[in-house]
């Protein structure tokens, strides 16, 4: 498919070259910077000063002036020309040889022995644009000899030339290229890759030299473009590998040149351009009496016989919006992606993302979402572009404006779909997924709220089940807007949520008794009322549940027992208390349910799970006043035990777990619960006292072997809590050593883990004695001045003499004052003699 990018623009018109004499003809050219060199069929080199001209629309011109011209006296036209630079010197084939001018005066430069600088019989040379030669004032060059089959390797001097090498070739060579140590030459019937300092050559493919004018060009380091039959364009690199699909351009192709990423051909009446990054042609340009192609530093420029035109790339990005606007936009990446060996990091990144940003709402506007996504993400969206397409979706008080230039043709989803319903909810449906993707990466920094508030807008539009998982978590919707629109949906149960995550438990509380009152409808929870009840018990604005407690009342009638009424139990207790009344419906519901014959077990297991849970955990009850109340209850013994914990009766609780209710796990998981947070010590003191209970207490009759396997179960699982030393003086002398193997392995590699601790500490503790030490011997070493500008600090009287004592922080004082104050002193001071001089 075609585009757009070269446009072909006038460098010297045919009147500035040769004005009136109609005889003569652009035989070669040369371009170095600025200057242009044409040489002529009438002997003739011409040095032109090209300037570049950019229009107010940014369209390129270019304006020739002519610096000089220089008739070189030799009959014959000049071949070829190529600039040395660094040595301010053309290198000139004419009439079979090859010689120096100066790129300046256009003079023949003379050699250093006198005479002209000159090679003769050449057939054609190059320059190697990839020099092995580290002398940046010498120049390699490659010739072919007219008289023999053989490549000679000259070092060009700036006034001299210098045979290095010289090898032979199979057959007659025509045409070649050099980079570094590696020839490509065209030979009569093939074409072949030469190493010119091994010696090692490969052949690459045949060619008829006789039938079409080969072409042998480098395109890059250690690469090369040759015409192969069949009107193809091969690439082969120095191993003689292609490495790169072969171009199909015209049979008849006279001249070619590489403007990355694009092959440029010329033929007799055509310029063709291809792609190296597909092979596709994408450009053809009239161009009649072509006849000379090459490139210079990145400037591609043509001849006819009687003009000289540059061929401009357009700029990257205009071919690249180019064909995102026809929509084809892999080809768009491709060329994006190829070219970027030639752009600015910095500038590469700016155009890659925007490019892959409107590549991503192409693939969008056509459905075809994955892509889109892809693109969307590698191109690192502001995801606000995206939610914006959706109506209502931005918060009111988001600050979005879209990007300038537009990423896309669309006013909005509608104008996409077009009425399409199934297009929009798809749309819609791809939008949930893509903000589900991104709402947790660095793509939404900075703009949080606005893609939670698209999220619950679209959840709750699209009755979607995520919409509770995003309240009930982490979020930043905005209130203003949310509100609405769950209301609008009747997504009153989530309203709640959003309300007590923003801090608004009344709010939530009200929306959702409503609910359950029937104000409101809402099926999202069946069970909102016991979820209410929950978050009652969880919530910690006591007054607030106080406010609920008797609407709770009186929709369960299971929780009568927290009806207004004048006993003690109520409302002549303080303000925890009263949060305990509320939080303590499970011992109450747990008491009703025992006394009812006709319960079921289940009901009964739950509501026991969640007592023991409240007791273990709240701190919002009285111990003693509760314990009072199930203290003759032989049905909760566990509850007991957990209560006599929390009191620190530890003996108690375990008595009732280890000898009432035989419940060893539950003994052990008390042990753990008690000495939470506490350090190892107490840990290992309720563990001890476990054991004596398994050992030495009262066991039911005939339970003793089941007390000692108990026994035998917690060391083994716990040994490294026990002082084993204390553990093996109380043991029955009749146990094995074998059943407690896993307790003594616990207990030594406990006690070798303490030993090297204390070790490591104690090397610790000794090296920062050291360090101190050290410190300390500095600060000793340090001059202490006295004057007798100096007045003693004990004495006040000035110092005659430079025999001091320093007090402890550097102080000087006199011998005979210290003296003194230790003799007056019950407590000797640490002093520091001194004879610092002044």
């Amino acid at each position: 498919m075609s585009v757009k990018a070269f446009e072909l623009v006038p460098a010297v018109e045919r009147d500035l070259l040769m004005g009136d004499k109609a005889r003569i003809n652009i035989e070669c050219i040369e371009c170095c910077g600025k200057h242009l060199y044409v040489g002529t069929n009438d002997c003739f080199i011409h040095h032109f000063l090209l300037d570049e001209v950019a229009s107010p629309m940014g369209k390129l011109s270019y304006s020739a002036q002519k610096l000089l011209n220089k008739y070189l006296g030799l009959k014959k036209p000049v071949a070829e020309l190529r600039a040395a630079s660094a040595l301010e010197r053309l290198i000139v084939l004419c009439d079979g040889m090859v010689f120096l001018v100066d790129m300046v005066t256009l003079e023949s430069v003379p050699s250093a022995a006198g005479g002209g600088v000159k090679i003769r019989g050449v057939i054609a040379f190059c320059v190697n644009e990839n020099p092995v030669n580290g002398d940046p004032f010498c120049v390699e060059m490659a010739i072919l000899s007219s008289k023999r089959r053989t490549v000679q390797i000259y070092m060009v001097h700036k006034d001299r030339v210098q045979l290095v090498k010289e090898v032979s070739t199979p057959e007659q060579p025509c045409a070649l290229s050099l980079d570094g140590y590696f020839l490509c030459l065209a030979l009569t019937t093939q074409y072949m890759i030469l190493n010119y300092n091994t010696g090692a050559s490969q052949d690459l493919f045949p060619y008829n030299s006789e039938e079409r004018r080969p072409i042998v060009k480098r395109i890059s380091r250690e690469e090369f473009l040759l015409a192969a039959p069949g009107g193809l364009g091969m690439f082969a690199n120095a191993e003689g590998v292609s490495q790169r699909a072969p171009v199909s351009w015209s049979e008849s192709v006279i001249a070619a040149a590489v403007s990355f990423p694009y092959v440029v051909a010329l033929d007799e009446n055509f310029i063709t351009i291809h792609s190296m990054l597909d092979q596709q042609l994408k450009q053809t340009l009239s161009f009649r009496d072509g006849h000379i192609l090459q490139d210079f530093e990145g400037k591609v420029i043509l001849a006819s016989t009687k003009a000289v035109y540059v061929l401009v790339p357009l700029p990257l990005e205009r071919q690249i919006q180019d064909l995102l606007a026809s929509h084809r936009v892999e080809e768009a990446l491709m060329l994006m992606e190829g070219a970027q060996r030639n752009i600015p990091k910095d500038k590469f990144q700016v155009l890659h993302r925007r490019i892959l940003q409107r590549a991503g709402f192409i693939q969008f506007g056509k459905l075809q979402f994955q892509e889109a996504k892809d693109h969307f993400r590698k191109g690192e969206l502001d995801v606000r572009e995206l939610i914006s397409l959706y109506p209502l979706l931005l918060p009111a008080s988001s600050s979005f404006t879209r990007f300038h230039p537009p990423l896309h043709e669309f006013a909005d989803l509608n104008h996409l779909a077009q009425g399409d319903q199934e297009k929009v909810l798809q749309c819609k449906r791809f939008l949930i997924s893509y903000l589900k993707e991104v709402r947790s990466t660095e793509v939404v920094n900075g703009c949080r709220e606005d893609v939670d508030t698209a999220l619950l807008k679209l959840y709750a539009e699209q009755d979607h089940d995520s919409l509770l998982d995003l309240l009930a978590s982490e979020n930043a919707c905005v209130l203003a807007d949310s509100v609405p629109c769950l209301e609008k949906y009747h997504k009153y149960f989530a309203l709640g949520l959003l309300y007590h995550y923003n801090g608004q438990d009344s709010a939530a509380l009200q929306v959702w008794t409503r609910v359950v009152n029937g104000d409101l409808q809402d099926s999202t929870r069946s069970d909102l009322f016991d979820y209410i009840v929950d978050f009652l018990c969880c919530c910690s604005n006591l007054d607030l549940v106080w406010k609920y407690a008797d609407w709770a009342l009186q929709k369960d009638s299971t929780f009568s027992f927290l009806q207004r009424r004048s006993s003690e139990e109520s409302f002549s207790i303080g303000l925890k208390e009263k949060s305990f009344c509320l939080l303590f419906f499970s011992p109450r519901l747990v008491l009703s349910l025992l006394s009812d014959s006709s319960a079921d077990a289940e009901p009964l297991t739950k509501a026991r799970e969640r007592l023991q849970a409240f007791l273990r955990e709240s701190n919002l009850y009285r111990v003693q006043f509760l314990l009072g109340k199930i203290e003759d209850c032989e049905q909760l013994l566990l509850e007991r035990a957990t209560l006599h914990g929390k009191l620190e009766e530890h003996d108690k609780a375990l008595h009732i777990l280890v000898h009432k209710l035989r419940d060893f796990p539950s003994a052990e998981a008390f042990c753990v619960w008690a000495s939470s947070g506490r350090d190892p010590a107490y840990r290992q003191r309720l563990f001890h006292l476990l054991l004596e209970e398994y050992l030495g207490g009262e066991p039911r009759v005939g339970g003793g072997g089941e007390l000692e396997m108990a026994a035998v179960d917690v060391l083994n699982r716990h040994g490294e809590v026990f002082d084993a030393v204390r553990v093996l003086r109380v043991l029955p002398e009749s146990w094995s050593l074998q059943l407690l193997r896993p307790f003594l392995n616990r207990a030594i590699r406990a006690s070798m883990h303490a030993r090297h601790t204390s070790q490591i500490a104690v090397g610790l503790a000794h090296s920062e004695n050291v360090q101190l030490l050290h410190d300390r011997l500095k600060e000793r070493k340090k001059p202490i001045f006295v004057s007798e500008k100096k007045g003693c600090h004990l004495c006040h009287n000035t110092f005659k003499e430079p025999d001091v004592v320093c007090l402890p922080g550097g102080v000087p004082v006199h011998t005979h004052c210290v003296a003194q104050r230790i003799k007056d002193s019950p407590t000797k001071r640490h002093l520091t003699n001194s004879s610092n001089h002044t």
